[in-house]
Parts: structure tokens; C-alpha cells; sequence
């Protein structure tokens, strides 16, 4: 693929559409070099978009599901095709690997899956309730809907959104990253040569300006939204003051809880864990509570973190901004009395002296209260916090202020179970460290990790992305037989 072009567009009906003023350098964390820019939209970009959305809404929601899941057959397909394009580009705005950049697109092709079985999930539920009198209940599309995505998975995170909503009848406007707005242009791309109509589908660019817009404009009628708990918050206030739909996906501090009996083997996945995608990811497990004696468990992960190298099998963080920021943790966790027994600070992988690598950090003694045990880190830094009592670890994990996932590491499945029901997270996991659900089970965390009602992907997303209109008839008028009727 083409390293660079000059301008990044939006995608509007269609169409790539320039024409900002403002714009910003789009730098791969990969090695520095220029890629692009990108343009930040106005309020008259949004609204140019939301026009050509409102525009292609009555024909789009008029046809029938399974005429509109047709467009999702042929996009899975062209995001077979298109495999190592889109991996290739992933990997040079973002900086994670190109296998890990391809199995994103492999896991948006899955959610592409479950959007074009939708017919089969989504049925008109009928009954005669009582003589003469049918009552139906039928899913319809909200209108125009927008998708707010961010930069750590530029192809996943917005197929979390695109292939529901749009299968289910809607209209949307997608605001990427404005780190990573290229991969959210060949989506466009594909989606247009999949048969989507123009409109239906539309990409604005831009920063804090066009966020604030799209929570504000009266025509949108829903918001998804993934990003930072912090921002998160903002949004789904803002969105909802304005008596939107909002489902907003904060941050994460997600904890393993080791148990003595753990499989020594298992340690190779707890470094996966934290360290895949850089640890850029809201399911990274970035809080391990040892319990009990572990010493073999942590000796040996150390051992796998010392694998793991950067710019090989270990992608870069998404900025040198970043690197600093991730640095400042680790450094500030050792002020304060942490054993840091896997250092990443200062990697410079060699041909790569301009890029934004973050070494795999493994750090011990870390205690519950240090800003690092409970703050989203975002790189690839694991922190270890030890105890004696399972109840005690359950406590450090309940503590946390987000409970997007937790996982235990035994081989007692009673123990398992015990700790699995007293976690506060939405999604667990036993020896997975990553806990994250297939389709059609849904994607979504609990407390600060996920603000509104209903799960992003799966079935759950059905609610969030429709509206049931019920429906009740009576053709005979001889049918009266009681009140009821």
C-alpha cells in the first residue's frame, strides 16, 4: 500500500469529501514517519453528513432485513480480500504488529458474521391475546445514528457498531480517532463497493470540536461512544442532556487473581495478556493479585516478558507523548517503593530510533493504594500486588473503579466459581486472560468501564441500536367476547 497521502477525508454520501481548514499530522508510532493529514471537520461538515444520512434513511430502513444484510455478505468478503491492505495500514497508524492488526480484521470479520445472521436472531413475536386480537411486537431503526471510535483498534472497535446498526436499519455517522483516520476511510471504501448506498454510511473527522457537535445536533438520535472513562463521561452527559440514546466505553484496570495451584504454563497467556497490542487495549490485564506463594508463577513470567521484543513481536504505543506518559508510571511506581523486575523504559528498537516503543515492564510490590495500581496505564506494564487471602484479592479487585474484566488463574474449579460470583466486572474468565466473549455474546463492562444501558456488540446491541413498536389488531367486529377483546 501507499505509505502516504496527502490529505485523509471524510466520506460523505459516498464520496471522499475535503475542503477543512484545520488539519493535523497523522505520525506512524512505527518509526516517525509522515503518513498524512487529516482535516478536522466543522459543524457544517457534520451537518453535511447528517443530511446525506437523513437523506438515505426512508429507502435504507424501508427494505427488509435481509435485503440489507446482503451488503454485509459482500463486505465480509472484501474484508477477506482486503486482509493484508487493511493489516498493513493498521500497522503503520497505530503500531501494533501486523498479525495483531490482522487478527483485528479477522475479529471484525466475525462481528461482520453476526450482523448477517441477524435475520436469524431477530424474529416478530406474534400472539393472539385474546379473540380476534393479534398484538405483534416489531424492531425498528432509531434514524441517524453516530459511532465515536478510538485508537487502539482502528478496524475492530468501529465494526463493533457499523455492521448492526446499519443491518438493523439505521444511518451513521462514524467519528474515528484522529490518530488512526485512514483505516476508518478503506471501511468506507468497502463499504461503497459492498452495495451500501450512498449516505447511509458517512466518516467525519475531527477532534474535541466535532464530538461536542455530534452529542449536540438534534438529527442524531443515538451515540455510541469508546474511549477513556474521563471522556466517556463527558459524552454520555452531554448526549443525554440532549435526550439522546448513549452507550459510552470507558477505561479499564483489569485484574488477574493467581492462585497458588496455577499451571506454570499459564504464564505465557498472562504475558499475552497485558502485553498484546502494546497493553493498548480496555481488556489489557494490567493487575495481577498474587495469592500466596507465587514466586514460580512470577519468575516465570518474567522469563516470558523477556520474550517479547520491541519492534518485532512487540508493536509501539501510539506516541512518543504516550511512551512518556507510560515511563512516568513506571517511574514513579519505583519512587514509591515498587521492585521493578522487567524494565521497558528506554527501548529503542534499532532501524526504529524515531518510533514509540514501550519494553514489556514487569513490576513487584506494588500495593493497592500507588496511583499505578489503580490507574489506566495503557501500555504494556503489569503490576503485581500480593496477599494471603482470596477474600482480600477479591476485596483489591472490587476496589477498582472499573470492572470491565476479571480473570482467576487455578486449577480448583470451586475456588473459580467462588471468585468468579464476587468480582465486580462484566466480563470473567478462568486461565484466559483476555476474557473477551465470541459472538453473539456481548461486549461490556460494569461500572466505570461502561455508562447506558446495553452491551456494544452481540445480541444485547439489538436494544440499543432499535425500537419495538408494538402492534395490535382487530378485523371482526362478531369477535367480541369480553372486555378484552
Amino acid at each position: 500500500m501507499q505509505h502516504s497521502i496527502a490529505i485523509t477525508p471524510n466520506y460523505i454520501s459516498g464520496q471522499p469529501a475535503n475542503g477543512q481548514t484545520r488539519h493535523l499530522d497523522i505520525i506512524s508510532p512505527v518509526d516517525g514517519q509522515h503518513l498524512s493529514k487529516v482535516g478536522l471537520s466543522s459543524q457544517q461538515d457534520l451537518d453535511k453528513a447528517v443530511t446525506a444520512a437523513k437523506k438515505a434513511f426512508p429507502d435504507w430502513s424501508q427494505r427488509t432485513l435481509k435485503q440489507r444484510v446482503q451488503v454485509f455478505y459482500n463486505f465480509r468478503q472484501l474484508l477477506i480480500d482486503n486482509l493484508e491492505i487493511l493489516g498493513r495500514m493498521i500497522h503503520l497508524e497505530n503500531g501494533k504488529t501486523i498479525g495483531e492488526a490482522k487478527a483485528e480484521v479477522m475479529k471484525g470479520i466475525e462481528l461482520t458474521e453476526f450482523a448477517c445472521s441477524l435475520p436469524q436472531f431477530i424474529n416478530d413475536e406474534i400472539q393472539i391475546v385474546s379473540q380476534g386480537i393479534e398484538c405483534r411486537t416489531t424492531h425498528v431503526p432509531i434514524g441517524v445514528v453516530a459511532s465515536i471510535t478510538p485508537f487502539n483498534f482502528p478496524a475492530m472497535v468501529p465494526l463493533w457498531t457499523i455492521p448492526n446498526a446499519l443491518a438493523l436499519g439505521n444511518c451513521m455517522i462514524l467519528k474515528p480517532s484522529e490518530k488512526t483516520p485512514m483505516t476508518a476511510l478503506k471501511i468506507a471504501e468497502l463499504l461503497t463497493e459492498a452495495g451500501l448506498p450512498d449516505g447511509v454510511f458517512n466518516v467525519i473527522n475531527g477532534d474535541k470540536e466535532i464530538v461536542e457537535a455530534i452529542c449536540d445536533h438534534p438529527d442524531i438520535a443515538a451515540v455510541s461512544f469508546v474511549g477513556s472513562t474521563t471522556v466517556a463521561k463527558i459524552v454520555y452527559k452531554r448526549a443525554t442532556s440532549h435526550l439522546k440514546r448513549c452507550m459510552a466505553m470507558g477505561g479499564a484496570k483489569n485484574h488477574l487473581i493467581v492462585l497458588p495451584d496455577a499451571s506454570l504454563a499459564m504464564a505465557e497467556n498472562i504475558v499475552a495478556s497485558m502485553a498484546g497490542c502494546a497493553g493498548q487495549r480496555c481488556m489489557a490485564a494490567s493487575a495481577m493479585v498474587a495469592v500466596g506463594n507465587t514466586d514460580k508463577m512470577i519468575q516465570r513470567i518474567c522469563e516470558e516478558a523477556k520474550k517479547w521484543e520491541a519492534g518485532d513481536n512487540l508493536g509501539s504505543v501510539i506516541s512518543i507523548a504516550a511512551k512518556k506518559r507510560i515511563e512516568g508510571y513506571i517511574t514513579e511506581a519505583e519512587k514509591m517503593g515498587a521492585e521493578i523486575l522487567v524494565d521497558g523504559r528506554n527501548t529503542i528498537p534499532k532501524g526504529k530510533e524515531n518510533g514509540a516503543y514501550v519494553g514489556v515492564t514487569i513490576i513487584d510490590k506494588v500495593t493497592p493504594a500507588m496511583k499505578i495500581a489503580q490507574e489506566e496505564v495503557f501500555g504494556p506494564v503489569l503490576v503485581i500486588m500480593r496477599t494471603n487471602d482470596v477474600d482480600e484479592a477479591i476485596r483489591i479487585e472490587n476496589a477498582s473503579n472499573y470492572g470491565n474484566a476479571a480473570s482467576v488463574f487455578t486449577q480448583n474449579g470451586s475456588l473459580a466459581n467462588y471468585i468468579m460470583d464476587r468480582v465486580s466486572a462484566g466480563m470473567v474468565g478462568v486461565n484466559v486472560g483476555v476474557p473477551v466473549p465470541r459472538e453473539p455474546f456481548s461486549f461490556g463492562g460494569w461500572n466505570e468501564s461502561r455508562f447506558g444501558v446495553n452491551d456494544i456488540t452481540g445480541k444485547s446491541s439489538i436494544s440499543f441500536w432499535t425500537k419495538i413498536k408494538k402492534r395490535t389488531t382487530k378485523w371482526n367486529a362478531e369477535d367480541w367476547k369480553d372486555w378484552m377483546s
